[in-house]
This record gives structure tokens, C-alpha cells and sequence, in this order.
């Protein structure tokens, strides 16, 4: 086993918005070490989402994140030469990780000029409750729950 458990590092808030979320979001759509580019981007995002919205930009993307950030996902588990989808509660962190990684999924595969339009509209989206990374998390619900006979594999 090993010695210690690595503690977690807590990130800094966000210079625009003092909000560590959307810092840690900023380095979700970070590429390449390029983050000055993301935080434009997304600060640009958030200033159209807040247009489109008629709300806080940040209130905008904090609803986004809860309806999007998944409850329960399934796993694979190896029992006896089967493999089975066993179904478990999602961590907090893991929540907003997946969340993240979504909503930016998402956005990418929208039709739109530029990304930040195409973050923008899917955070409206998934505040409202649609758009792809609703359904994805839908889907993983949906999942979970048809295998919630395989349950008791937990690890």
C-alpha cells in the first residue's frame, strides 16, 4: 500500500469572477497550456450566455454545471469471466469533472462561428435542461438504472 493518500490541491478563484468554478472550468477548456486564450474564451462565453439568458452569466453556467453534473454512472466489473455494468454513485469532484468535460464536448460539436458562441449556446441549453450534454447525462442515468440489477457487485 502506499504511504499517504495525495491531498487534494485547491484552486484559486478566477480574477474576473472570484469563483474558484469557474477557474477550474477555464482549465477543463484550456488546450496546450494555452490559458490565457481559454479564460477569453470563456469569459467571452459567459458574457453571450448572459445576452441570451437575461441572467447572470455565472448564475447561467452555475445551473448549467447542477443539471448537467451526473448522480449515479455505471462501471464495469469483472465476476467470473462476465463482465457486468454495475451501477454507482458518481463523487463530487468526479460530478463536476464529467460535467465539465460534457459541456465542452458538447460545444465542440455545435455548429456555430466561433467556440465561445458554441460554449455559450450550450450552456443556455443545459441550463434550461437540453442540449447533448443533458442527453449524455440522461443517457447515464438510463444506464444505471437498467443495470441496477447488477448492484449488489459494488466494489
Amino acid at each position: 500500500m502506499r504511504k499517504k493518500k495525495a491531498e487534494r490541491r485547491l484552486s484559486s478563484p478566477d480574477p474576473v469572477y472570484g469563483d474558484v468554478l469557474v477557474s477550474r472550468f477555464v482549465n477543463a477548456v484550456m488546450e496546450s497550456g494555452k490559458k490565457d486564450v481559454a479564460r477569453r474564451l470563456v469569459y467571452n462565453a459567459l458574457d453571450l450566455a448572459e445576452e441570451r439568458a437575461k441572467e447572470e452569466g455565472v448564475e447561467v453556467f452555475r445551473k448549467a454545471v447542477n443539471n448537467v453534473a451526473p448522480l449515479v454512472e455505471v462501471r464495469s466489473r469483472r465476476v467470473g469471466g462476465a463482465t457486468y455494468q454495475v451501477p454507482v454513485e458518481v463523487r463530487p469532484d468526479r460530478r463536476i469533472a464529467l460535467a465539465f468535460r460534457w459541456l465542452i464536448q458538447y460545444a465542440r460539436t455545435r455548429n456555430d462561428k466561433s467556440m465561445a458562441n458554441r460554449l455559450a449556446a450550450e450552456l443556455v441549453a443545459a441550463a434550461k435542461g437540453e442540449g447533448g450534454a443533458i442527453k449524455k447525462k440522461d443517457d447515464t442515468h438510463r444506464m444505471a438504472e437498467a443495470n441496477k440489477a447488477f448492484s449488489h457487485f459494488r466494489f
